[in-house]
């Protein structure tokens, strides 16, 4: 009993981190319409950076915090390069974003070399219910449920965050009532830069984290992302922590070769389910 509950844990805090990724897909996806396939390069720039600004001395709070801006910036500058240019179809703009996150190795290999890095998090635990849980691991399931309650309030509740919306619903009304629909799509992108940043500098002390670990990141949030429709983040959510629970139980069982297989093989059985659920409604509507 006590494994099963280590399991649970740890795969809701490796889920979290799936869940911020999948947030910052929904956010992007949610204004601009656009699929970010460089939304995994986020976390990595700020694993990265984090472990490289606290080699050099810089302290805990301020080295997270460097990083998550590092994030930020870069998530803006992809996105002058996918929507800057007026007239990008969103089908261009995935291909743009690809491309940049397979840059992004080359110069990631170039900065921070190509071994896996990380850096100490919370250090101790606490015990619940007979378990002892990582400080770290509360950590990134508490932070991971602020942001979700706050990027809630602001797309629902913020003129901004309405705003936003309402580009990606109908891009020419936006335009009509004075909302530019390319800075919203470029705060977008950067709200995802920030978005994949935490989840950088919150996993990687989890997991040691290197040029290539976006691929992992970007497929298991792109999966928790469709799990919400790619614009419903609490959905997004209960996909990531679906997947990290699954793949933390296959990998405590004996199956950690093929814990990603198992859980994208569960998230896959779900959302078939979901549609076969849909699809009578569907059709009464019609």
């Amino acid at each position: 009993m006590r494994e099963l509950l280590t399991y649970l844990v740890n795969g809701l805090a490796v889920g979290c981190g799936f869940a911020l990724i999948a947030s910052g897909l929904v956010a992007v996806h949610r204004v601009t319409g656009v699929v970010n396939f460089a939304q995994g390069m986020f976390a990595v720039v700020a694993g990265l950076s984090a472990s490289w600004l606290l080699g050099t001395g810089l302290p805990h709070g301020l080295s997270e915090v460097a990083a998550v801006l590092i994030a930020t910036v870069t998530g803006l500058l992809t996105g002058l390069l996918a929507i800057g240019r007026r007239g990008t179809t969103p089908q261009s703009s995935l291909i743009i974003t690809l491309g940049i996150g397979v840059l992004a190795y080359a110069i990631e290999i170039f900065v921070w070399g190509d071994q896996p890095r990380s850096f100490p998090g919370l250090p101790g635990s606490v015990t619940l219910g007979g378990v002892g849980v990582q400080r770290q691991h509360l950590l990134v399931i508490a932070a991971t449920a602020v942001t979700f309650l706050l990027l809630t309030a602001f797309f629902g509740r913020t003129y901004l965050g309405k705003a936003l919306s309402a580009c990606a619903s109908n891009p020419y009304a936006a335009r009509v009532i004075g909302i530019d629909v390319t800075k919203m799509g470029l705060l977008a992108f950067a709200l995802g830069g920030l978005l994949g940043g935490v989840a950088g500098v919150l996993v990687t002390p989890l997991r040691p984290i290197s040029f290539d670990t976006d691929v992992t990141l970007i497929v298991n949030g792109f999966a928790a992302a469709v799990f919400g429709a790619l614009t419903r983040p609490g959905l997004a959510l209960v996909g990531a922590l679906l997947l990290g629970v699954a793949e933390s139980m296959a990998a405590g069982y004996g199956y950690a070769a093929y814990q990603t297989e198992l859980a994208l093989g569960l998230m896959l059985v779900i959302m078939v389910v979901q549609s076969t659920r849909r699809g009578p409604v569907l059709e009464e509507t019609a």
